[in-house]
């Protein structure tokens, strides 16, 4: 507005009332392509695959009942279809030729080995290390990496996660009580980002899995993220200081949303308890003892991590494994890790043709790169999933949302599609309209065989249980986004002539589906390295780092400046 509120500081507004700098319009030479020979001659080929894929529909596809079967793979009870791609077995060897010249399968292995894969902070990329087992190249990798190491983290993987252990199980069974001697049944997890968006997910994946229910009995979780004061009044709503824990999640302990929200719950805890109760009722997950130690938070009660963590991928160290394991308990977290170490072994050693985490890669370099599509779904058949989208929107976004490659030479396409998601069938009353007649937005299905609640009606009330209705759907929308409806089909089914344009669906929408047996903690840990991995797979055939994120620094660095001269103003 020309005429800014007068209660507002004119000054703070000056910023947003000047015209914008005009952008140079000088042309710049296109970046160039080639990576090696290999990588061009590679790229090429699938752009011109491409072209003569432009007018071969999913009908005729999915017509071909040897590409349908051909176009599957599985891992124990994980089954990957994605035969409603856009895509033939010549796309796939087409892809394999592009990640083989961009030397995918050598960067995966230089990962496992903890070889130094993220170039622009000097660091290894383990987290498979959170999750392995004693004798697994990615725990050798992680102990070779701190052994380097002037100063690290005085414990190891299994160190951290033994002490973690001994603490839940202390809290759980009410031998560490609080201030007034009761028992902590409530915790409250304070983090933002991947110090959130993942341990949330798994919280709620596990929620009503009938093993994880039962060891929760009688105690809550909730999560703190937002410096939003709403956030604060939501976590703590009907809580009793009392009978609360309170988990910090700060790497640095400088976050500062994270530590305006742990300061505003210690003054809630101090407020009620008294400044000794601190000691009993915070901790924090973090690598800085001294800033911890200062809080008023016994440095004996911190849970250290490592900088080959980076955040989005953290879910499986401490920034999870404390607040999972004070809700459900050390056996079904170490279940999880399980689930997850798991698809970190079949990533590392299954061929290309049945890897479902480099399929999924692949696939997403295609529909992304060489189909122009900018958005995906991610759209779980499971209420329980519902934080999957947004962990995943994180994971990926955060990770291949760059334009320059790893040696800082500019991409000549754009990378990292837009993310979105929401479970079915909710999402099928939200934006499926759009994915059916409007943008093309490839999707990836999720569903479960078994129901985490089931629930069976009457015969006479319903004809099918609740799974069934949901799993019918899940079913129907893929071939609905795949084959659509034609004006024929619609006129031979007496639908009025003004209203065939309407009803037309185009089709050749691209999907793909996952199917599991159970959702229960293995599942869950599959998922998640499922999806960690495909983005790894992206980022590397596509040349960038996946493991960086300073586009998150310009903001904050600008929020500082504002926060000094809203500051100035509260002062008079």
């Amino acid at each position: 507005p020309s005429q800014p509120p007068s209660h507002l500081n004119r000054s703070l507004l000056l910023p947003l009332t000047r015209p914008l700098r005009t952008m140079a319009t000088a042309t710049k030479p296109a970046p160039a392509l080639t990576q090696t020979a290999a990588y061009q001659q590679a790229f090429e080929k699938l752009q011109s695959h491409a072209t003569a894929m432009e007018n071969i529909h999913l009908r005729q596809l999915l017509a071909d009942e040897g590409r349908c079967q051909a176009m599957t793979a599985s891992h124990g009870d994980f089954l990957l279809d994605y035969s409603r791609q856009r895509a033939t077995p010549e796309t796939l060897a087409l892809l394999a030729s592009l990640a083989s010249a961009a030397d995918v399968s050598g960067r995966v292995a230089a990962m496992f080995a903890g070889e130094t894969i993220n170039p622009t902070e000097g660091r290894a990329v383990l987290h498979a290390a959170l999750r392995a087992r004693p004798g697994d190249a990615a725990a050798a990798a992680a102990e070779k990496v701190e052994a380097a190491k002037e100063k690290g983290p005085e414990d190891g993987v299994w160190a951290v996660l033994g002490k973690i252990e001994a603490f839940a199980e202390k809290v759980r069974s009410g031998e560490w009580k609080g201030e007034t001697g009761k028992a902590l049944t409530t915790v409250v997890a304070v983090g933002i980002g991947g110090s959130y968006l993942g341990p949330e997910f798994v919280y709620e994946a596990l929620r009503c899995e009938p093993v994880a229910k039962a060891a929760a009995e009688g105690r809550r979780l909730r999560f703190l993220a937002n410096v939003d004061p709403v956030d604060v009044a939501r976590a703590t709503e009907g809580l009793d200081p009392e009978t609360t824990l309170v988990v910090i999640v700060s790497k640095t302990f400088t976050t500062a949303e994270t530590m305006m929200n742990a300061q505003t719950l210690r003054k809630w805890i101090k407020d009620a308890l008294g400044e000794a109760a601190i000691a009993k009722h915070m901790v924090a997950v973090s690598t800085n003892i001294p800033a911890v130690e200062a809080f008023g938070i016994d440095g004996n009660n911190a849970f250290g991590f490592w900088d080959w963590v980076g955040g989005r991928y953290s879910v499986c160290s401490a920034v999870g494994v404390v607040p999972l394991a004070l809700q459900y308990g050390f056996p079904v977290v170490r279940s999880f890790l399980d689930g997850a170490r798991d698809i970190d072994l079949h990533f590392a050693s299954a061929p290309l043709e049945k890897n479902i985490p480099m399929l999924l890669g692949l696939i997403g370099v295609w529909n992304s790169t060489f189909l122009k599509y900018e958005t995906r779904a991610l759209l779980p058949y499971a209420q329980a999933l519902l934080k999957l989208a947004p962990h995943i929107q994180q994971v990926d976004m955060e990770s291949n949302g760059k334009s320059v490659r790893s040696d800082g030479s500019e991409l000549p396409f754009q990378a990292g599609p837009i993310n979105f998601g929401e479970p079915g069938t909710n999402g099928q009353h939200s934006f499926y309209q759009l994915m059916h007649q409007g943008r093309v937005v490839p999707a990836d299905f999720l569903g479960c065989v078994n129901s985490q609640n089931p629930v069976t009606l009457p015969a006479d009330v319903a004809g099918v249980s609740n799974h069934d209705e949901l799993m019918s759907n899940f079913f129907a929308q893929p071939d609905a986004l795949a084959y659509g409806k034609t004006a024929t089909e619609l006129r031979a089914e007496g639908v009025p002539e003004p209203l065939v344009p309407h009803k037309v669906f185009s089709g050749n929408r691209p999907s793909s589906s996952m199917l599991v047996k159970n959702l229960d903690a293995f599942t869950v840990g599959q998922i998640l390295a499922v999806f960690e991995h495909r983005t790894v797979v992206e980022g590397f055939v596509w040349g960038i780092n996946s493991f960086d994120q300073w586009g998150v620094e310009l903001g904050k660095v600008l929020a500082k400046k504002v926060r000094a001269a809203i500051e100035g103003v509260r002062k008079g």
